[in-house]
């Protein structure tokens, strides 16, 4: 199975790429299966949001027309906050959702890509409250698949990756409310585009989630164009099973299907 889990089109703020453009890539590059992952991204974006109607439109047109050379998956990212979950509730009521990725790109409306949220803070103050705003969300809503790019502060971080043991007891408790509510977390494969040292989440924040018990992964290029979708996928798959993971997993109705690697 060769899918890519975290894909971004012209219903995408950051992204132009039209919908079947994207879908013939991946049928080039012989994907089984892909899943559109559209941004919402409720305090921040406002107007720029995904036009989920529209959407919905083009992708049952194309998921018909391409039925026979790849499967269509019908997605979203949710970029939520602890005082968007409302906002987020109607709109998962409102779509027939294959499968939602639950992220974090801002805390109190602040966003981590200009460094506005970490202004004025200590490395350790902005690393523990974007956990700990993680955590926040995940104990009070259920209706997501997996955590995306879990680390991603790290991304952004000016001042280097701030060491893994300060936010241990953090991410712990994290993947242990994942795991609790039979959810999952993605390999974002942006960290090698982005230069990072490291995977998406981390080879540390992967081991602990064997560790705990975990076993739902999706892996997922965060691609917004055709130089990025599919893009080191079949090597991270690779490395999970190194790892000792056995599977990576899709969903159909939010339900997840395992495959072996």
């Amino acid at each position: 199975m060769l899918a890519d889990y975290h894909m971004h089109t012209e219903f995408s703020d950051d992204s132009t790429c039209p919908m079947e453009k994207a879908i013939q890539t991946a049928i080039a590059k012989n994907f089984d299966e892909i899943c559109f992952t559209e941004h919402i991204d409720y305090g921040v974006k406002t107007d720029l949001n995904c036009d989920c109607q529209k959407y919905l439109e083009k992708f049952t047109y194309y998921q018909k027309l391409f039925s026979p050379q790849i499967k269509l998956k019908f997605g979203m990212e949710f970029g939520m906050q602890t005082h968007t979950i409302n906002q987020f509730a109607k709109i998962f009521a409102s779509y027939p959702l294959d499968f939602i990725i639950l992220s974090c790109h801002q805390v109190d409306n602040l966003e981590f890509w200009n460094q506005a949220f970490q202004q004025g803070k200590t490395q350790q103050k902005y690393n523990e409250l974007y956990y700990q705003e993680i955590l926040k969300i995940i104990q009070q809503y259920k209706d997501y698949c997996v955590l995306g790019h879990l680390d991603m502060i790290n991304r952004y971080d000016q001042k280097g990756i701030y060491p893994f043991n300060k936010v241990f007891d953090l991410v712990n408790e994290i993947l242990k409310q994942v795991i609790n509510d039979h959810k999952g977390i993605e390999i974002n494969t942006s960290c090698y585009r982005y230069g990072l040292k490291d995977l998406t989440p981390s080879v540390e924040i992967l081991k602990l989630y064997k560790k705990l018990g975990g076993d739902i992964i999706t892996i997922g290029s965060d691609g917004h164009d055709v130089d990025q979708y599919g893009f080191k996928i079949q090597e991270t798959k690779q490395i999970l099973k190194d790892l000792g993971f056995k599977y990576i997993y899709t969903f159909d109705k939010m339900k997840p299907i395992a495959h072996t690697i």
